[in-house]
């Protein structure tokens, strides 16, 4: 107890739900430029039948301006790193910095064709909640798709209580 406030928000005159909830039936937005590439991401999960819509966005520039203007609430991101107009990691740190969009909690993972340790470093400094290397089959994609959707629909996030 400070100066007879409970908590700190009540100090700073800040509302007490900061954040929306987790939308665990919300779309997933998948960022992803190579049509080789989206096409067997729509397999997988069209095979997984996840309740959730997947938004396809070919560049980030394009997934920014919706995130910018939907009332929406995504799931999450899955996005390349290597894109025309704004890579990957520019739009994590645009996402970054924007408090609107931060109070969503979206967690963003990185699913790129090759990672080195700097691209890793890079993506883990901008607080992205993974980074997955594409895999070579069909069969490895689907169980990464599932590990990951299946963690995020069970975790708890801070704006859940």
């Amino acid at each position: 107890m400070i100066n007879g406030f409970e908590h700190i928000w009540e100090i700073i005159d800040l509302p007490t739900q900061l954040t929306w909830p987790m939308n665990k039936n919300g779309p997933v937005i998948l960022i992803e430029d190579d049509a080789d590439d989206q096409f067997l991401f729509e397999q997988v999960f069209r095979k997984l039948n996840y309740p959730n819509h997947v938004r396809y966005f070919p560049d980030g520039q394009e997934a920014l301006d919706y995130l910018l203007s939907t009332a929406e609430l995504p799931f999450l991101i899955l996005s390349d790193i290597n894109m025309p107009r704004l890579n990957g990691i520019e739009l994590r740190e645009k996402l970054h910095r924007d408090a609107a969009l931060q109070l969503k909690c979206i967690p963003y993972l990185f699913f790129s064709t090759a990672a080195s340790q700097e691209m890793v470093i890079n993506a883990y400094s901008l607080s992205v909640q993974g980074f997955f290397v594409k895999q070579n089959s069909l069969d490895e994609l689907e169980k990464s798709i599932y590990f990951i959707m299946e963690y995020w629909k069970r975790c708890a996030a801070p704006n859940n209580f």
